[in-house]
């Protein structure tokens, strides 16, 4: 297959750097043994990218990533760039990336592997075979609504004011990822909102229903009040399949689901754009977890969100599900091998550095692939 796939790496700052070194490995053993080639360029993002440019993302990687048909990105931040003005922090990088490239549908898969079971917050038998998938409207509601700030009111009162704000149209884009996305699954979704005490959620609720009657009516949706859904996914999380919800409380829920996978860093995430005419969606995937400023350079860092990134891009910018599930599968052996990063360790586990699970991830692939 010729390397004409596009992809944009972004380490980043921290842990980035490391993790993101492993994914390199996987994906030069995808060219070598599946013949899925990829155009590899690399480009600076937050603190290293003020340090070299005084920008926390160029306009040049901003670019690119809109050439791109993925960006790969680490992590960014830390204590060295606290004091940076709020416009120039290492975060705001990121932001500019989702804004400029029209991100709007974040996917955080929740999948606990059998090797990880007794780390959940769960009993085993509620979260033994757990895979859910939380799609959270990334560019609306009460993040950007208008108005938005603290007025001073006089006597020391002061009054904060941020507005939840949808229309018709982000819901139904949103809504029908949802909907795509469950007719690859197990074929429901579940419609997450406040109708009962918000005018916003009732009409996201009607919104989505009308969405589903007329494009979607082999899909059935279960339409559940925030608070219940969080509640639910405590109480039995395998009612759920793809949990679609605005951007406050998928934010919330979100990482609710992830522990109930035992740790928030092994978790990837994939934030996409609108479809062009020709199908084709920018896309950015990362980790969930943060750049860990404490372990850099210590061989530490725990690989598996940063590669399970990958296989995510594989499955959705690039149509490549057996190639993702080989990942998949991959990281479910080393993990039931007994191989723990510290922020994995379990007792009874062998402890590895960053590169050592890279390499027995490495090795599952060629017994795979053999």
């Amino acid at each position: 297959m010729a390397s004409n796939k596009r992809l944009l790496v972004l380490p980043g700052d921290g842990i980035g750097p490391e993790v993101m070194g492993e994914v390199r490995r996987v994906i030069d053993w995808f060219d070598r043994r599946r013949a899925v080639g990829f155009d590899i360029i690399e480009g600076l993002v937050g603190g290293v990218s003020y340090e070299a440019h005084g920008t926390p993302v160029t306009d040049e990687v901003v670019e690119q990533a809109m050439q791109s048909d993925a960006v790969l990105f680490g992590a960014v931040g830390g204590p060295r760039w606290d004091n940076l003005n709020f416009s120039v922090k290492p975060e705001r990088g990121l932001l500019r990336l989702r804004k400029d490239m029209g991100l709007f549908a974040n996917l955080r898969p929740a999948v606990v592997f059998d090797g990880l079971i007794d780390a959940s917050s769960l009993k085993p038998e509620l979260v033994r075979g757990l895979d859910i998938l939380i799609l959270r409207e990334l560019t609306g509601g009460i993040y950007f609504g208008e108005p938005r700030g603290v007025e001073e009111l006089g006597d020391g009162e002061r009054r904060g004011v941020n507005t939840e704000v949808y229309t018709t149209s982000e819901v139904e884009r949103v809504g029908r990822v949802a909907f795509e996305l469950a007719e690859k699954r197990k074929g429901f979704v579940h419609s997450v909102e406040k109708a009962n005490v918000m005018e916003s959620g009732q009409m996201w609720r009607e919104d989505m229903q009308a969405l589903r009657d007329r494009e979607f009516p082999g899909i059935p949706i279960h339409h559940m009040y925030a608070d219940n859904a969080a509640m639910q996914l405590l109480r039995w999380p395998k009612q759920f399949d793809v949990l679609v919800t605005s951007n406050l409380f998928g934010d919330i829920l979100s990482d609710v689901a992830a522990m109930l996978t035992g740790s928030l860093g092994m978790l990837p995430s994939a934030s996409l754009g609108a479809p062009d005419v020709s199908g084709r969606r920018l896309a950015l995937y990362e980790p969930v977890h943060g750049s860990a400023p404490d372990i850099a350079g210590q061989g530490k860092a725990n690989p598996i969100a940063m590669v399970l990134s990958f296989a995510m891009a594989l499955r959705y910018s690039f149509d490549l599900p057996e190639d993702a599930v080989l990942i998949e599968t991959g990281v479910a052996k080393v993990l039931a091998s007994g191989l723990r990063t510290d922020d994995i360790m379990q007792k009874g586990m062998t402890r590895v550095s960053t590169t050592a699970m890279g390499d027995a991830l490495v090795e599952e692939l060629d017994k795979l692939a053999a």
